[in-house]
């Protein structure tokens, strides 16, 4: 039986910069709610499962309408686990019930500014000729060809000195992942083990949609971002 794509939404417990991250409350919520809920509303998976290795995090995720039908190993919940990790065990998981994976979409729990209408937009990517892998990601709000270092001495210095005097605009646009999800062919994912080079499709989000939290101001600035599309009907 074929299925339809999972989302597999990571959330570990033990979060060291932001006590309990991935269920703090965010403008009102848990956070790890509006991953849940994009998921959900998206209508294109399967199963909305969450991995955890926290009882805690686990009973907020059912209480939104996620399942957590297995707890995380402690190695993948290890502070040294990386995503490919946690999503190789779950592979593992489902393959072990006879469950056929083709497609998963690795969602994170601290990404409040997913929508169903991205999540939809980006799936489709996944068709393109030679894509296994959809990327979101964000333009830097200013060129990092002209960064700066500052030596031993506290001197500043051109990281390119070649651009010290390109205007802004003829540099070209550089990008970063948002660290909100991740779509996969799975077998692909698999026989690669996790090596997607050359197989993403980018799936460019604007800068009022992505923020990463990784500390209190983050949080902060992230709440006011979604407040203000919130006001303007954006999400």
């Amino acid at each position: 039986m074929e299925h339809r794509p999972i989302a597999i939404i990571t959330a570990r417990g033990g979060s060291k910069r932001i006590p309990k991250k991935n269920i703090k409350l965010f403008c009102g919520e848990p956070i790890i709610a509006y991953s849940i809920e994009a998921a959900l509303k998206s209508e294109l998976f399967d199963q909305v499962m969450v991995s955890t290795d926290s009882e805690e995090i686990a009973e907020v995720a059912r209480q939104y309408g996620a399942e957590v039908p297995f707890m995380r190993s402690a190695e993948t919940a290890s502070d040294y686990a990386t995503t490919n990790d946690v999503l190789k065990e779950v592979f593992a998981k489902y393959d072990e019930i006879g469950y056929k994976l083709d497609r998963a979409c690795c969602i994170y729990p601290t990404a409040p500014f997913i929508t169903p209408k991205s999540l939809k937009e980006s799936y489709k990517l996944l068709d393109g000729d030679n894509v296994h892998m959809v990327n979101p990601i964000v333009k830097f709000s200013f060129p990092p060809q002209r960064s700066l270092v500052v030596n031993e001495k506290g001197i500043i210095e051109c990281l390119q000195f070649e651009n010290r005097f390109v205007r802004s605009q003829d540099l070209g646009n550089v990008y970063h992942d948002c660290g909100q999800y991740y779509w996969y062919d799975v077998p692909f994912f698999l026989k690669h083990d996790g090596i997607m080079d050359g197989y993403s499709a980018a799936y460019i989000i604007d800068e009022l949609h992505a923020q990463d939290i990784d500390n209190e101001v983050d949080w902060q600035i992230s709440e006011l971002k979604y407040e203000i599309l919130q006001r303007k009907g954006l999400l």
